[in-house]
């Protein structure tokens, strides 16, 4: 199977590992340059992921792994990958350059999976493709 994920260039403290889409607009948000429209959106669109996307249970206490998120190329991780249109729009009005990184294999140890995604850590980084999106 292969798997990806969306992320900037920014490398997170937590896990050494590039931010992640979702955590790469809510900086925007946290940083108050969204519109008051567009913080609505953002709002109104993490309701939906939290009760559509699982979220993986190590996130609750504080993801002492380090651990990152991937999906699965399948029906369902593209699906909800599809369903990221707003925050795509919101890193590109912004100016955030966004990547695509992939593998064919599992990209590191995995410690969480769900019908949608997988979370590795320990990222074996000759396994991963990255190119830009435009």
């Amino acid at each position: 199977m292969t798997y990806f994920r969306i992320h900037s260039a920014e490398i997170a403290y937590k896990t050494k590992e590039p931010v992640g889409l979702f955590v790469t607009v809510w900086y925007l948000v946290e940083k108050g340059l969204l519109t008051e429209d567009e913080v609505a959106e953002y709002w109104k669109n993490r309701k939906w992921f939290e009760e559509n996307l699982p979220i993986p249970p190590f996130y609750e206490s504080g993801n002492p792994d380090g651990a990152i998120t991937w999906y699965k190329d399948n029906e369902r991780g593209r699906d909800m990958c599809g369903q990221m249109q707003f925050y795509r729009d919101m890193a590109k009005k912004y100016g955030v350059q966004l990547y695509k990184s992939e593998s064919d294999t599992a990209p590191g140890e995995i410690i969480y999976e769900d019908d949608f995604q997988i979370a590795v850590k320990n990222v074996d980084k000759a396994s991963v493709r990255c190119k830009e999106l435009g």
